[in-house]
Formats: structure tokens, sequence, C-alpha cells
């Protein structure tokens, strides 16, 4: 399908929903781009920083000014245009023109990280969100983090909350609402085979390839 004019699935996902994992097989089975945290690598590269800024505040909403002298010892050897002080706007910043570059080179899947919405005036985009039942996502917490079901139950509240907040912050949209996305979905339903076939399937039928 490599011959196909460029397109962009954009999946946003519940913690423990599979989402990460039925992205990767997308990518597999259309044969082009994956990026989910590879995402935190290309803004590190767009910007001139340390990866390590972006994973610090990767899809976590807020507005702290971070002075750059305090965390010099973080700082690659070329410094980007906001030398003075970084902002989780200036990281927001950088990550979204990262995006629009990867997209705008050839057909890929961005998994997270408002890719839906800094992408919006693209035509050729999918926009589809994971979720699960609770019982699914804990169990597959806990066998990916060797943790308790307790200690993954947290894991998904606060991981949901921050994903939330993050999107609902930088986009005109409300994370996880049937309205924001082409199709919404539960992959325990389906399985996470049977959910990937689907979203597949949906796909190649919208996008018409």
């Amino acid at each position: 399908m490599n011959n196909q004019e460029p397109f962009i699935i954009n999946i946003g996902r519940q913690l423990g929903s599979g989402g990460h994992i039925i992205g990767k097989q997308l990518a597999q089975d259309f044969g082009i781009s994956f990026y989910d945290k590879e995402l935190l690598d290309l803004a590190a590269q767009e910007s001139g920083f340390n990866k390590k800024f972006f994973v610090r505040k990767d899809e976590r909403k807020g507005f702290m000014k971070l002075l750059v002298s305090s965390f010099a010892p973080l700082l690659s050897s070329s410094e980007g245009p906001y030398n003075n002080q970084l902002s989780d706007e200036s990281l927001f910043k950088f990550q979204s023109d990262a995006i629009r570059k990867a997209a705008a080179k050839s057909s890929c899947v961005f998994v997270g990280r408002c890719a839906d919405y800094i992408l919006r005036d693209n035509p050729r985009c999918v926009n589809i969100f994971i979720t699960g039942n609770i019982e699914d996502r804990i169990a597959r917490l806990c066998d990916r983090l060797n943790i308790s079901p307790d200690e993954a139950r947290k894991k998904i509240i606060s991981g949901d909350e921050g994903r939330a907040s993050y999107y609902n912050y930088y986009s005109a949209k409300t994370w996880g609402m049937a309205d924001s996305y082409h199709l919404c979905i539960n992959s325990s339903a389906l399985g996470i085979e049977g959910t990937t076939e689907f979203v597949k399937s949906f796909i190649i039928k919208t996008l018409k390839l």
C-alpha cells in the first residue's frame, strides 16, 4: 500500500486498552511508520533539547516554566530557540512540529499526544479511540508491569486522568468522547486481534485504500 497517497492513523487510548499494540500492528500491516514514545525522540531532534525534557511532561498538562539553567545537565550540545526557558507550551509546540513533519514525509500511525488535533486539517487522517473493560485493562497492566490489581487500577485512573487533562487542554475536543473521533471501539468486545482487523477494515473503507 506504499504506492497510495500518504495517510495518517491517529489512535487515542485508555491505559491498558491495547491501543499501543493495535497501533503497532496496524503500522506493520499497512507497511507504514509507527510513533508512540518514538515521538519524544522526534521532538528532541526538532528542538535540540534532551529527550528527558519531553519524557518528564509526556501527555501531562500544565504550564510550569522550567529554567533551562536549572537543568543544564539535561541539555544536549545544541540549544533550541527556547534557550532562556522551557514551558509546557513550548514543549508541546516542538512535539507538534515533529508530528507535522513526520506526517508530511510519509504515511504513519501516531499514538496519543493530540496528533489527531494537530493534524486536524489533513483530509487523509482517520482518528480512532480504543477503550476496554476495566477488568481486562487491569489484567493487561498486571501482566505487563508485574504489579497487583490494586496498583494497576490506580495506574489506570491516574493515567487516564492525565491523558484526558492533556488532550482537553491542548485540543478543542474532549478525550474519549465519540464526536472527537471517527471510530470508538471497545477492545474487550473482539479482543486485540479482532479489534485490529475491524479497525483495519474501517480504515481501508474510509480512506478507500
